[in-house]
């Protein structure tokens, strides 16, 4: 892969090919904490390949923590069903421990109920500015955020949305799949940061990489946070529209980008350290 990464016109990135990432850094990586649709799915499912990687890196002493924007009531299954350190869901604002069906809420609410009943005022709003758009099919089994499906919206279209919930008091973002109303200040980032802090403490910040594909992913990429970020090579499709990029980007596109940099973290294992 060239250095000069292909990027939709009239945009400038800093992004890195992955195979520029040097050994030292690659060998001390014990933490992959990832996005899942559109950086481990690949056309919206798990692949074999996958799998089996998360198998590998497991058994190499690589833990694997997702960090999706999916809903608690989907992401339950995963930290039972898959080789990880557990999972978070609602882009930072659920985290459920491995093995632990109970999950524990990152974003303080003090009246759940009544916090639905703010989200849905808040979507019947938008629904006024734009009626086209729908709740999505997993809305009912969230707890901190509401969604609806981003469809067919124009960037333009997407600014606007995120103008009125900021205006309503909401913080908004979206992925290749939803767009997502949530408290101001929940992102991925700032979830993650406090899994770290109260349950995963053993890790350093040398010693994880964070990995997406969208804006959601976007405090993902921080690299004051976290020094090491990847962006799965669909990530150039919003690379003009991230505040904070991914320090490197794969060559593969999706589930077959994370595969590529398992493969790197596994090769980076089998070399001796000084």
């Amino acid at each position: 892969m060239s250095r000069h990464l292909s990027v939709p016109a009239g945009g400038s990135t800093n992004l890195r090919p992955l195979s520029e990432i040097s050994s030292t850094c690659l060998s001390n990586i014990r933490l992959i904490a990832t996005d899942m649709d559109g950086t481990l799915t690949k056309r919206g499912k798990f692949t074999a390949t996958l799998l089996q990687a998360l198998e590998d890196l497991a058994a190499s002493g690589i833990q694997v923590l997702i960090v999706t924007g999916r809903s608690a009531g989907w992401v339950s299954g995963l930290s039972s069903l898959m080789p990880i350190a557990g999972a978070m869901a609602e882009n930072g604002g659920l985290f459920f421990p491995s093995g632990n069906q109970k999950p524990v809420t990152l974003t303080p609410i003090p009246d759940l109920a009544e916090h639905r009943q703010h989200l849905a005022m808040a979507f019947k709003q938008l629904q006024t500015k734009f009626p086209q758009i729908q709740e999505s099919a997993d809305n009912r089994f969230r707890i901190t955020d509401w969604t609806f499906d981003v469809a067919a919206l124009s960037s333009s279209e997407l600014q606007t949305l995120d103008n009125l919930c900021q205006q309503m008091g909401w913080g908004f973002t979206y992925s290749n799949v939803q767009c997502h109303i949530k408290p101001q200040g929940q992102d991925k980032a700032v979830g993650l940061l406090q899994v770290l802090r109260e349950y995963l403490l053993e890790y350093s910040p040398e010693q994880i990489v964070t990995v997406g594909d969208s804006p959601n992913d976007e405090s993902l990429f921080n690299q004051s946070y976290f020094p090491v970020s990847v962006g799965v090579a669909n990530v150039l499709e919003y690379v003009n529209k991230l505040l904070y990029q991914p320090a490197y980007v794969t060559t593969s596109a999706e589930g077959e980008g994370f595969c590529e940099l398992s493969s790197y973290l596994l090769k980076s294992l089998e070399i001796p350290r000084s």
